[in-house]
């Protein structure tokens, strides 16, 4: 896998995670700790791309 195939399936996941997490903070029924969760998986993906891209 090259860099810029990596990089590219980082940010996908980074976007679908950003789409998980405004999707439960729509819900009601969404426990408060699953949010914190995707958020934390969000930011470390942030920093793997941060370190590619720097």
């Amino acid at each position: 896998m090259t860099i810029s195939s990596h990089l590219s399936e980082l940010k996908r996941k980074h976007d679908a995670l950003s789409q998980r997490v405004e999707e439960a903070q729509k819900s009601p029924s969404t426990d408060g700790l699953e949010v914190v969760d995707l958020k934390k998986q969000k930011l470390r993906l942030k920093e793997e791309i941060t370190k590619y891209t720097n």
